[in-house]
């Protein structure tokens, strides 16, 4: 049985109208996934009324949490001394999303005492990965 870091926030999504609002978001780690974390907001926080999650690099979060980073789909940045910026791009649209920058730091303090960084590969299977990518071939 594999840990999982599933951990829920209030964010606030950011918008012009009708007006910002709060709404829950998840947090998740894998040890599966060592590279990635994964944010996903409720259907009721949705245009379509579909639950969204979106997964990015661990080190992403870590470094948006200090400074502006991003250079694709997912950009991060801190917003004063306790908020950071969550901006999501996808063909749809773009989001923006306010969460406590302390919410993010404890998440990401559990998820390297799980797996510490630079040990990342150590959690990867390899074998298993490469054998679903010829299965599905």
């Amino acid at each position: 049985m594999s840990i999982v870091i599933d951990q829920a926030v209030q964010a606030r999504l950011i918008a012009s109208a009708p007006r910002t609002r709060a709404i829950p978001a998840r947090l998740r780690y894998e040890p599966a996934d060592p590279f990635a974390v994964c944010v996903s907001f409720p259907p009721t926080a949705s245009l379509d009324g579909f639950e969204v999650e979106w997964a990015f690099g661990r080190d992403l979060l870590e470094i948006g949490l200090r400074e502006p980073a991003g250079s694709g789909d997912v950009h991060i940045w801190p917003c004063g001394p306790e908020l950071t910026v969550l901006e999501f791009r996808a063909v749809e649209g773009m989001a923006m999303v306010q969460l406590n920058t302390a919410d993010l730091r404890e998440f990401l303090g559990r998820s390297y005492e799980l797996v510490p960084a630079g040990d990342e590969g150590g959690y990867l299977d390899v074998d298993a990965d490469l054998a679903a990518l010829l299965r599905d071939a």
